[in-house]
Order: structure tokens, then sequence, then C-alpha cells
């Protein structure tokens, strides 16, 4: 073997085992990068469909005292999402996002919000009604809901209306952090029929991608008009 063909030899051998390496740390960095994703986000292992009627109702208390169900709602249009009191991520959104939407279709008698906590037992009507104080959150039109039982409460937002499943975490430091559950931050779209036309993830997109957010708000938005038209 000449000098030329050993120099030639090495060389490839380097080419080859530099690709390794960099195979391997972007493999790693990979899953770092997934290890660093937010909890909140498709906890569950269920896709959403776009569309399904709710097939229960569900009784509760809102911020008033008031006993309600869902199925009150029959002929209006409303939103719903999933919270507990104590969790940032849902301050953040319930400040941002439903404020902005109750301001945008308060005007309307047929637009509702509703958020049912995912942490009934500690959520009390005293609790809630602190909360909706603070977003200025009337009754009339946008409920902070408890079932005052936990297990209702998941099996509900899980399985009737189709939310990914919580997780309740168990490290302190991310309890601390995040609170006590990770869970579905989307909104969901319900229409006159008692039916859920679509669910849009803006909490996350607003973090994630700015035009991403655009244009599921765009959309939410389109959809919430066209049943509010009907």
């Amino acid at each position: 073997m000449t000098n030329k063909t050993k120099i030639i030899g090495i060389y490839a051998m380097t080419a080859v085992v530099s690709a390794l390496i960099l195979a391997v740390a972007f493999w790693v960095r990979g899953g770092l990068i997934e290890r660093e994703k937010p909890l909140a986000i498709n906890q569950g292992v269920k896709k959403v469909p776009v569309f399904f009627p709710i097939g229960a109702d569900l009784g509760a208390t809102n911020q008033s005292g008031e006993k309600v169900k869902l199925s009150d709602l029959k002929g209006k249009v409303w939103v719903v999402g999933e919270f507990f009191a104590v969790c940032p991520h849902c301050a953040l959104r319930n400040g941002q996002e439903l404020r902005e939407l109750i301001d945008t279709f308060s005007t309307n008698p047929d637009f509702h919000l509703t958020c049912i906590s995912i942490d009934p037992e500690t959520d009390n009507v005293e609790r809630l009604k602190e909360y909706a104080s603070v977003l200025n959150a009337d009754a009339k039109n946008w409920w902070f809901l408890t079932t005052g039982n936990t297990k209702v409460a998941h099996d509900y937002m899980d399985g009737t209306l189709k939310f990914f499943s919580v997780r309740e975490r168990t490290d302190k430091a991310d309890i601390e952090s995040n609170g006590r559950f990770a869970h579905d931050l989307g909104l969901a779209v319900v229409n006159r029929k008692f039916e859920v036309v679509g669910k849009w993830p803006l909490a996350e997109a607003r973090k994630a991608d700015p035009v991403l957010y655009e244009k599921y708000k765009q959309e939410m938005y389109a959809k919430i008009r066209e049943e509010l038209a009907k």
C-alpha cells in the first residue's frame, strides 16, 4: 500500500467517525429538546375529533354557588377549557385568551365561556369566586365550575369532551413551578346543538409559533362567528 493510499484511507476513516459522532450528538440533542418540551402539550394518546356530539351531561357548581349543568347551555355557542386555580399556565391563558374572547363576543347573549376545574376538591366555590373576581368574570356568561369530585371531572374531560388525559405531577420542584396537574390547555368550541365543532391549542401556539398562533386564533374566531350566525 502506498503512502498516498494510506493517507486517503485515514481521511476516509476520519470522515466516517466524524459523521457517527455528529449523528450521536444530534440524537442526544434531539432527546434533550424532547424532554424540555412543556409538560402540558399532548399529554394523552387520543386524537381529538374535529366534530362530535357531547354524549353525556355534567352537573357542577359555578363561582356564584349556583348548581348548573352543561346542558343548560344548549342553544348557545360556548367555549370550554379545563383549569385549576393555582395553575400558572391557566392564569396566563385565562387572562389573555379567554378575556379577549369574552371582550370580543360578550355583546352576543348566545355566547358563553366555561372553565371546568380538574382539581375540584381544592377549588371550592369560595376559591372560584375569588378567581373569577380577579378576571372580572360574570357568571351570566363565564362559568368557573367545580364538580367536587376529581375522578368525575377527569373522566368527563378525558372521556366525554376528549381532552388529552390529565397527568398528576410527582416531582416537587415541578409541582412548585407548574402546579399539581399537567393538562390540556386547548379550548374547544361547542355549537347550539351540544356538539364539539373544533378545538385549538392557542396557549401552546402563542409560546411556540406566533404565525401559527394567529392562524389558529383566526380559525377559532371564524368558527365561533359561523356558529353564532346559525
